[in-house]
This record gives structure tokens, C-alpha cells and sequence, in this order.
């Protein structure tokens, strides 16, 4: 009889031996599968070629040489509570350094690597160490892409082994696969598995917009592979491996990882622009239930529906509506909003979507003129305000999110670390729309102001969640 189980679905790395969870938003059916296991393959097929074990020895002597092991240490303002205070305070509430560590593929023979965002997220230290264990060097974050999980960073070094990118793409599913990576410290391990499914969205990514299109295999997966690489039976990278699904913290039978294409757009941006330019559509998609499916008497899996059209956005100029729906994107057929999301995501401002669509029971097709956050066609730069007395990054809102919100003004919070901001208790990609019924347009005048302040303090704000609230604090 099928058990339904609330799923936990861990991020990879490991802190300080806590795993840190968060539960799936739905409940899961878990099914009891037979499972598959190498051990059992001595013959094969894979992409009609009849293929002996021996392949997977391949791959890994192809891969394992490519995928570092990442030791960071940071100070962190929130932890495990059973291991808060023994592991991590003295006896005076000092807090102390916390070591962490993952997985991370390089990328170039001159040092770029990727890995994943939650591995180095508040790093004061990153250490790469190659596989051949011998050889260790100081690495400097390049860039990260909260919305995917994605960081890059670099360490100077020559003629390093660099792995070869395949084309998620073309991965089947069924297809053999194998995930590289240093679970629980045990550094260069191999396993095996096969790609369960394509285009998944467990909600994971904490960001305002997430693009969560995961591979999902079941070769096992543990603590420690954030980062690290899932590859084919050529030793080509087709992913990086990010979550697990689990209700113990540890492997469970199935893993996530971002489609090799995502990561290649993705460390491209941060190489040229040092941010990641995506294009933005002005409209917003959600999946097609069997309730909605029959309500627009549709009769195949395909497609998503559009539900919302930002006035005078990219989608409205184009002349879509509320009640379309999407079936191909640049002539990808698409099934899912994950999908969707996935082809959005490969473009940049100024790039056009050629979207097909059904009205009415016709198929027509539309031409969208990506834009990006500030609702123009430039590539946009990398602009944020640190402030070392506040311990956090302030970004002005872009139009396009302050259009979402119906405000005015809004600088955002991010990368926060000890400081003011931590002591406040304000949370990761806080909007603060007023200071003392004060607002704001530029984050240099809003840090100013904060610096500064003393006495009772009142905040309007727009929580991670979209929630809107007003807090007081007292600043001495």
C-alpha cells in the first residue's frame, strides 16, 4: 500500500556534521522501487551500443581527476540549535569560525571552477583541494546565481584537468549516469545510477525567481557532493548535483542536478559580466492540473498556462493574454513550468522568444523581446553596496520587481553576515521599502541613514515569502 511521506529535501554540503533541511511544500507519494545497481550491469545498452562494466571505469578516469574537493570556513549566524552552542560558541557567546566543505568541477585548465552557491554562500575562506589530493590553492568567488544555486570561482593554476561539457539536452531518460563527488569528507567518490527524470521542481531555491529545472537520478548522492558532477558514460558533464530527496539527511534513492546547459549559460554571464543577464518575459506561467486541462479541453500533457501579463511588460506588447497557453519555446515543447523556465533562462535581454501558443483552440505563434529587471534590452551590471557596519550587500529594487510588488522604492538585503542586519533578525533578500516612513532610491543613501541611526527604529519591508510588515528596533 502507498505510504504517503512528507519528503525532506537536503542541500548537499555538509556544516559542521548537521545537515540542513527543508520539507518538499507538497506531500509526496514515495513508491517502493527495485532500484538499479552497477554491480548487476556486466552488459548494457546504452544509445544502441551494447556496452560491458568496464564503460564506467571510463567515465571515471575521464571525470574523477576534474572534481575538487571545497573547504570553506565562515561565520555563521544560524545553525543546527543541538549543535549551536557546544560546537560553535565559548562560554562568553563569542561565535566561532564553522568549517563546511562540497564538491566542485573545474571547468578550465586555468582555474575556473563551479560549484554550488550554498557551498561558498558566506565563505571568509575558500579552499580547493585537486583530486590527486597533493595540491591545494586559495579560491576567490567569481560570481553566484542564487536562483539556480550556482557559484563560480577561481584559483590560479596551470594546465589543470578540465572536464568536457555535454548537452543536457540529449540526456535520456533511462540513460546511465554517474555522480562524482566528496560525501562525508570521503574524497573522489564515484556511483552510479540512472536519470530518472527530467524538468523537476522540489522548491528548493530560495529566491524571488527561481529556476529549478533539475535531472534526477538515483545514483547515490550524499552530504559533501554539492557541487559535484554528474556525467555520462563518456566522462561529459551533464550536471551538477545539488539536492537530495530524504527523509534522514542522507541518500535515499534519488538526487538532483542542474541541466550542463543552465550551468554553461550561467558561468558564461559571470565570466563576461561578473552577474548573470537574464531576459524576462512580464508574465508569469503555472503548470496545468487534469482540473484546468479539461476546463480548456486540452487533451495532452503539453503546455503552460498563462495566468498573469505584466502591463506594458515584454508578454503584453507581444499580444498575449491571461488564459493562453505556451506549448513551445523556440521550438521546445513544453510540459511543465520548470521547463518553461529552463528555455527563458537561456536567453539574455534583447534576445527574442518565439513562443507558440494555443487561443481558442488555434495554434499561433508570438515573438517576445526579452527585457531585463529594469524593463530595458541592456545587459545589465553587477551593482551592489556593501556595508562592513551593517554586515550586509544592499541592491537597488528593479523596475520590474518593483511593478510586482506595487512599490515606488525598495532596496534589497543580501549576503548578510554579522553585523547590524543579522542583529535585526532580517532575512535574506529583505525588500526595505522605508526607514523611519523614509524611502529610498539608492542604497548608499539608505546605508548612510542606517549607519547612523540611533534609538527606536521603524522598517517597512516586504518579506522573502512576499509578505509585507513593519518592524521596530531599538539601535544603541
Amino acid at each position: 500500500m502507498r505510504k504517503l511521506l512528507y519528503l525532506l529535501v537536503s542541500f548537499l554540503s555538509g556544516v559542521a556534521g548537521a545537515f540542513v533541511f527543508s520539507k518538499f511544500q507538497n506531500p509526496i507519494v514515495f513508491l517502493q522501487s527495485a532500484g538499479s545497481s552497477s554491480a548487476q550491469v556486466s552488459h548494457v545498452n546504452y544509445k544502441g551500443i551494447t556496452m560491458a562494466g568496464a564503460d564506467f571505469v571510463k567515465a571515471s578516469q575521464v571525470a574523477t581527476p576534474t572534481v575538487v574537493f571545497i573547504k570553506t570556513l565562515s561565520n555563521q549566524n544560524q545553525r543546527d540549535p543541538f549543535f549551536d552552542f557546544w560546537n560553535n560558541m565559548d562560554f562568553f557567546g563569542r561565535r566561532g569560525p564553522v568549517a563546511s566543505s562540497g564538491s566542485g568541477v573545474i571547468l578550465s585548465s586555468d582555474g575556473y571552477i563551479v560549484t554550488n552557491h550554498h557551498v561558498v554562500k558566506d565563505a571568509n575562506s575558500i579552499e580547493v583541494i585537486l583530486n590527486n589530493n597533493k595540491q591545494s590553492y586559495a579560491a576567490k568567488i567569481i560570481g553566484v546565481d542564487p536562483s539556480t544555486d550556482l557559484a563560480l570561482v577561481k584559483i590560479e593554476g596551470k594546465n589543470l584537468p578540465h572536464i568536457i561539457l555535454g548537452n543536457s539536452d540529449d540526456v535520456q531518460i533511462g540513460e546511465w549516469v554517474m555522480a562524482v563527488g566528496n560525501p562525508f569528507n570521503l574524497t573522489s567518490t564515484v556511483t552510479a545510477g540512472i536519470v530518472s527524470a527530467k524538468g523537476r521542481n522540489i522548491n528548493i531555491v530560495n529566491n524571488q525567481f527561481p529556476i529549478e529545472s533539475f535531472i534526477q537520478t538515483d545514483a547515490a548522492i550524499n552530504p559533501g557532493n554539492s557541487g559535484g558532477a554528474l556525467v555520462d558514460l563518456d566522462g561529459k558533464l551533464v550536471g551538477i548535483n545539488t539536492a537530495i530527496a530524504s527523509n534522514t539527511g542522507s541518500y535515499s534513492g534519488y538526487g538532483f542536478a542542474i541541466p550542463v546547459n543552465i550551468v554553461a549559460k550561467i558561468v558564461k554571464d559571470l565570466i563576461e559580466f561578473k552577474k548573470v543577464q537574464r531576459g524576462y518575459t512580464g508574465m508569469e506561467v503555472k503548470d496545468i492540473d487534469a482540473q484546468l486541462a479539461q476546463k480548456l479541453n486540452i487533451n495532452n500533457n503539453l503546455g503552460v498556462y498563462v495566468h498573469s501579463v505584466l502591463s506594458e511588460g515584454p508578454a503584453d506588447e507581444s499580444g498575449l493574454r491571461v488564459g493562453d497557453v505556451i506549448v513551445k519555446v523556440n521550438g521546445k515543447d513544453i510540459d511543465s513550468k520548470s521547463i518553461f523556465d529552463e528555455q527563458i533562462a537561456y536567453l539574455r535581454p534583447g534576445d527574442k522568444a518565439k513562443v507558440t501558443l494555443l487561443r481558442g483552440g488555434s495554434e499561433m505563434d508570438v515573438s517576445i523581446s526579452l527585457l531585463n529587471r529594469e524593463g530595458i534590452t541592456a545587459i545589465a551590471k553587477k551593482g551592489t553596496v556593501t556595508s562592513d557596519i551593517l554586515g550586509a550587500d544592499f541592491q537597488a529594487m528593479p523596475k520590474i520587481e518593483k511593478d510586482k510588488y506595487g512599490i515606488k522604492n525598495g532596496i534589497r538585503v543580501t549576503n548578510i553576515r554579522n553585523g547590524r542586519i543579522a542583529s535585526m533578525g532580517l532575512s535574506e533578500g529583505f525588500i526595505l521599502v522605508a526607514l523611519n516612513k523614509k524611502e529610498y532610491e539608492k542604497p548608499e543613501d539608505l546605508i548612510r541613514d542606517l549607519e547612523r541611526a540611533r534609538g527606536q527604529v521603524v522598517i517597512d519591508g516586504i518579506l522573502p515569502n512576499g509578505g509585507r510588515g513593519v518592524f521596530s528596533f531599538y539601535v544603541y
